[in-house]
């Protein structure tokens, strides 16, 4: 009978052991689990992913900070700007998605996303319609750009000693924000109906999308999860001078795909920045007790053509590339001369940072990240970062610039950020648990095929033991001849 249950136990923990090493080789509960969440994420009407997807629950605060000109007629004898920081001033923003439609028998999505913006004082500094900014007259800086050379030139002159407009202006936050009307705005609108009269760096954005978007629903493979396919009816932009400059690629950036690793590349397009940018992976972490991997905006997106030649095909025109850390969007902002770069000039080539006294780039304020669960593809915290420049430079046609030397010259930049609410965080944590513990199935087994393991050695020891204690009378058979 002892042998019996030696062999039993001896057998059942061998095959435990095998059978452990066997799923876990061959990752059968995990890949279960990755098929569940494929299979749950996927944009179709009823699930909790649309509906996280159509109103994200997270709020989004958009910050505005400013950069005031403190030495402005210094800076048109030549010297150097000196500018302060002033901000922030927060809103909360509201972004549902609305109008939205299944089309392709559920393999795409189109819908809009309009924005709104609430102030929010607790959060701000000052009042936004009181606190004034001293910055660049983007309105007329881009009026004598765009009539220098030309037979307007002499017109616009003219408007720009009637209406008192210099290179600099003071306007209120809001103004600056949401837009005022300007003079000589107005004046060219009435030859040239396309151009607004109402100058604002976020003018006729509160309330209102920035077009119609064609996203891919999943369904047919999970990389494609929220991927952009149309933007605007077409499949692909027209601002650039190369095909793969002008591709959407990505997502939005509010969601991804599933089973993200650190070795891959996460693609988003941005209607702000004109253009597909990718982020790669910098590190492992977690939010609100749940493990993040962050994705940060790679270095070769905004290197110069030098480090990454294929970035040529955003010099417009060809071959005028303003260098690293910088992109000129004037292209697609109605030829106005705006350029971006990450706050402060964060990553970008140092003589932009040593053109602007006031410039203090740290990683930690103005990096653009994202923190993504890799097992789901949900975003638990982010932050965009952008700062709006202006090119200016000496017009000889135009006294009001002076003796101005030719800077990209910081206006203002925005930190748009999320972070997951503590109810969705809660439910993804659920979600997380039950994950792991159908991957640590195989784990369980093979502690078991231990545990039987060290029953079965203790059992043969003390067998053993038993045999070499017994005297050689107790030995010897029990009818002797």
């Amino acid at each position: 009978m002892k042998s019996l249950c030696l062999v039993t136990v001896g057998v059942l923990a061998m095959t435990l052991l095998i059978a452990s090493i066997s799923l876990l080789v061959a990752h059968v509960f995990q890949t279960v689990v990755d098929l569940q969440v494929k299979q749950g994420t996927v944009l179709k009407n009823g699930t909790e992913t649309f509906e996280a997807w159509e109103d994200p629950p997270p709020p989004v605060y958009m910050q505005f900070y400013f950069f005031n000109v403190t030495n402005p007629l210094e800076v048109l004898q030549g010297a150097t700007p000196l500018v302060e920081e002033i901000g922030p001033y927060t809103y909360r923003e509201y972004r549902p998605r609305v109008h939205v439609q299944f089309l392709d028998n559920g393999t795409k999505v189109s819908a809009l996303n309009p924005k709104t913006y609430v102030f929010e004082p607790e959060k701000s500094v000052g009042d936004p319609e009181v606190d004034l900014i001293r910055t660049i007259n983007i309105p007329a800086v881009t009026a004598m750009e765009w009539t220098r050379s030309t037979p307007l030139q002499f017109a616009t002159e003219v408007l720009l000693l009637l209406y008192q407009e210099s290179l600099f202006t003071v306007r209120s936050v809001h103004e600056l924000l949401w837009g005022y009307r300007d003079r000589l705005m107005a004046t060219i609108h009435v030859l040239h109906p396309e151009i607004d009269p109402v100058f604002g760096l976020f003018s006729k954005m509160n309330g209102s999308d920035d077009g119609e978007y064609v996203f891919l629903s999943g369904e047919t493979n999970y990389l494609n999860f929220s991927r952009i396919v149309e933007w605007k009816g077409k499949e692909s932009l027209s601002w650039w001078t190369t095909e793969a400059c002008n591709m959407i690629n990505g997502t939005d950036g509010t969601s991804f795909h599933p089973l993200i690793s650190k070795d891959e590349n996460i693609y988003i397009f941005s209607s702000d920045f004109c253009r597909s940018l990718f982020l790669v992976y910098d590190s492992s972490g977690a939010v609100a007790g749940v493990p993040t991997f962050r994705f940060v905006p790679s270095s070769m997106v905004f290197a110069n053509t030098s480090v990454n030649p294929a970035n040529a095909g955003f010099c417009v025109p060809a071959g005028n590339c303003p260098g690293t850390g910088v992109l000129n969007v004037s292209v697609c902002r109605q030829g106005a001369p705006i350029f971006l770069s990450a706050p402060h000039f964060y990553q970008a080539d140092p003589k932009f940072v040593e053109d602007i006294e006031g410039m203090h780039p740290r990683k930690e304020y103005h990096e653009t990240f994202l923190d993504i669960n890799p097992l789901t593809g949900l975003v638990l915290q982010a932050a965009k970062r952008m700062q709006v420049n202006v090119h200016i430079r000496k017009l000889p046609e135009f006294f009001e610039t002076g003796n101005i030397r030719t800077l990209i010259f910081p206006v203002m930049y925005i930190n748009e950020s999320v972070l997951i609410d503590e109810a969705s965080a809660s439910k993804l944590r659920h979600v997380l648990l039950e994950a792991s513990v159908v991957t640590g199935i195989p784990f369980v087994i093979m502690a078991l095929g231990i545990m039987f393991g060290i029953v079965f050695i203790v059992l043969v020891c003390r067998s053993q033991r038993l045999n070499e204690e017994s005297t050689e009378e107790e030995r010897s058979p029990l009818i002797r001849t």
